[in-house]
């Protein structure tokens, strides 16, 4: 296997078409270069579907644009927490999936995805059961989270094959164990797999307690009155200790497959700050170790600091979340939400993972571009902390 490492300062709705602003933006589809294909509106229809069933009733979002499809609901806290398809008007030879993290939304897919969507693939952002509502307690504390996270995902790489050809699943955090565990379980179609801050393994804190008989039904005391309100309009101000604990199910799910013998067998790309004190990186580590591809690893170094929920975030995601700083300590490490530094060489690596392992390449850059600019020395005498905020 050969391994691409990246370290800093080496070398390196169906009820939506109903609303007239969302019938305008239908119209404008089907006048627009790329024509329409009706089997695409039955597709767009079908993602829609899929909520209708999870969050009881959709509704039209209030902003709407060309080439992007969002599903809004009353249940959700606003209409950037729910989810989108970026598409092309047509079937696409790529295809990319990407699912967020435990507590927040896809939102914090924004940026990622519209990178890939410049680069030709349809994206399809996913809200993952329990998130992104204005009351979360029930699905918080529900015994069948993990599996009826894992059912989604199922859903929604089935509705992916009808987008396009070649399938790439991913994700941030929770949303990248979501993806290994799907491709570990049924790896027909799926072309490779991005990952960003994947949660592969947990703090030594975590995971110990994860072993402890009982654990769940006391963290579901002590989760109390789930809270989903709170300075950030994208993300739950806490993650939940009860739903913390499925995750840990999940990851344990993907230590025993690999254990046992099972291998990525398709191209990784992995993002992940060595300063990450959430989701540490020695479980992506592991998984490269169980990897017989040839890997783009963007691994960034400790002396930037880079927090757990930061890394998938530029500077624009950072402004328009508005965040409300007044409401936390913003002395206390990753507290506020922060653009990673390094955002554009990431997706320049992307972009080059991209064009290594797809027909059709990157389309928004041509083959002679410039390498990488010379990187900045991180601030000095920044240490890594112990992460009390971020999501899994």
């Amino acid at each position: 296997m050969i391994s691409f490492v990246y370290v800093p300062h080496r070398r390196i709705t169906e009820e939506t078409l109903l609303n007239c602003r969302n019938l305008l933006s239908v119209i404008l589809l089907l006048f627009s270069p790329a024509v329409f294909a009706s089997d695409i509106i039955g597709n767009l229809k079908a993602f829609s579907q899929l909520y209708k069933n999870e969050l009881g009733n959709v509704k039209p979002c209030a902003n709407t644009r060309l080439q992007r499809y969002a599903v809004c609901a009353n249940a959700l806290r606003n209409d950037g927490n729910g989810p989108f398809i970026l598409h092309h008007g047509e079937p696409t030879q790529n295809v990319a999936v990407l699912f967020h993290g435990l507590s927040d939304s896809p939102y914090f897919m924004r940026a990622i995805a519209a990178n890939l969507h410049a680069n030709g693939f349809t994206v399809i952002v996913p809200l993952l059961p329990g998130h992104g509502l204005r009351d979360a307690d029930e699905d918080m504390e529900d015994r069948q989270l993990a599996e009826r996270w894992q059912r989604h995902v199922d859903d929604i790489m089935v509705l992916a094959d009808k987008f396009g050809n070649d399938k790439f699943i991913g994700g941030f955090s929770t949303g990248g164990a979501l993806a290994v565990d799907q491709y570990l379980d049924d790896p027909e179609g799926i072309s490779g797999i991005m990952l960003f801050s994947g949660a592969l393994a947990l703090t030594d804190n975590a995971e110990s307690m994860w072993k402890i008989w009982g654990i769940k039904t006391i963290a579901s005391w002590i989760d109390g009155e789930y809270e989903t309100h709170g300075p950030n309009p994208y993300k739950y101000p806490s993650v939940a200790g009860f739903a913390g604990l499925e995750l840990m199910d999940i990851i344990d799910s993907i230590r025993n497959r690999l254990e046992a013998g099972k291998r990525i067998e398709v191209p990784l790309f992995v993002a992940h700050s060595q300063a990450d004190g959430t989701t540490p990186i020695t479980g992506v580590r592991s998984l490269l170790a169980n990897s017989e591809a040839t890997n783009t690893f963007f691994e960034i170094d400790e002396g930037y600091d880079l927090c757990h929920a930061d890394l998938p975030l530029n500077t624009k995601l950072v402004a328009d979340m508005h965040f409300k700083t007044s409401m936390v300590n913003p002395n206390e490490r990753c507290a506020v939400p922060k653009a990673n530094p390094l955002y554009r060489q990431m997706m320049f690596m992307l972009n080059a993972f991209i064009d290594a392992n797809t027909q059709k390449g990157a389309t928004q850059y041509d083959v002679n571009r410039p390498a990488p600019i010379e990187l900045p020395k991180p601030p000095p005498g920044l240490k890594q902390g112990n992460s009390l905020n971020g999501n899994f």
